[in-house]
């Protein structure tokens, strides 16, 4: 009906017009979601450090897990994939980059030990149930339902250790008093709301504006994927890491990347499989191989120089590889 009362004429722009319009959605609907959720736990009382490790780190990977839902439904599965990947590259490449220049971080020992590796199992998971040609001498390349169960199994694993890590921890006791951002009871149940219906709307215009503009530009959906989508979903991370940074809190700037990259696999991805099988381009081993560059790089970088800290330079060595591997993408794509 609302399509109906569209001129014609404009119609066919209309995947342009709504595409960055989208992305403001989908942020600004985690944000919304993010703060209403904090603030319905808070006047439950529960503590802060859960808050952080389970509503605000499914907020910041919801943009992810929208476009994706919607791309699985929609059938493109490069986007879908190259969506989560091309995240996990920015999230670490472009967003700790960007972040060491703002302030040097500080990694502690648990993340160096725990998370990080963590992170990098979940990459080489990934690569293991997508690779079917390649392990099983399949015909294709297929991310099933049962790869994506077999995923989420990691992602509940996780969990676990997050929040057996969190109730160990006794640095956070139960809230005596509420902080002041915490939001009424009826604006935190709106904002909830609010972001629930935001975050799919957008997710659809982004997905819609993607593929037109893919297909307009003879641009591999896996290109617009990697590189204005991917940027895209990661806002929220790049928002909340530099802030955190600022501040002097380098554990949630380090871990808000780390635990993204995670969740992104182990529950993006994963739920992504669950509810629609996604075909597993080879050439997106390519993405693949790069996320596990990163990875690694980062685990190098904590070892070279002051020990446990990401230095400016560092976040320039990082930048300089986001950017050239944007390049290469774009060329060889």
């Amino acid at each position: 009906m609302a399509a109906r009362m569209i001129p014609e004429a404009i119609q066919p722009y209309l995947p342009y017009i709504l595409f960055l319009p989208g992305f403001y959605l989908l942020i600004k609907g985690a944000d919304w979601l993010v703060e209403g959720a904090s603030s319905i736990a808070r006047r439950l009382r529960v503590s802060d450090l859960i808050i952080g490790l389970t509503i605000v780190s499914f907020g910041t990977s919801m943009p992810e897990l929208a476009v994706n839902i919607i791309a699985s439904f929609q059938g493109s599965a490069d986007l879908a994939v190259s969506n989560v990947v091309g995240s996990n590259i920015a999230n670490i490449l472009l967003i700790l980059g960007v972040t060491a220049l703002v302030r040097p971080l500080t990694v502690q020992s648990s993340t160096v030990w725990k998370e990080i590796p963590f992170s990098f199992l979940a990459v080489i998971v990934l690569f293991v149930v997508a690779n079917d040609r390649l392990l099983d001498g399949s015909e294709s390349n297929m991310l099933s339902r049962s790869d994506g169960l077999t995923v989420m199994l990691f992602f509940a694993i996780f969990m676990y250790y997050v929040v057996n890590m969190a109730l160990k921890g006794q640095a956070d006791e139960l809230l005596e008093e509420l902080p002041e951002e915490t939001l009424p009871v009826g604006k935190a149940i709106l904002f909830t709301i609010l972001g629930m219906i935001a975050l799919p709307l957008g997710g659809d215009w982004i997905v819609d504006g993607a593929v037109t503009m893919a297909r307009g530009l003879n641009v591999g959906e896996d290109i617009i994927g990697l590189s204005i989508v991917a940027i895209g979903t990661s806002l929220p991370e790049l928002a909340a890491s530099v802030v955190a940074a600022r501040k002097g809190n380098s554990d949630i700037a380090v871990g808000n990347v780390v635990g993204s990259n995670i969740f992104n696999i182990f529950w993006v991805l994963g739920l992504s499989m669950s509810i629609r099988p996604i075909p597993f381009s080879k050439a997106a081993n390519l993405d693949l191989f790069m996320v596990i560059v990163a990875s690694l790089l980062l685990f190098l970088f904590i070892f070279v120089g002051k020990r446990h800290t990401l230095e400016r330079g560092q976040g320039v060595v990082f930048l300089f590889f986001y950017v050239a591997y944007l390049l290469f993408r774009g060329f060889t794509g």
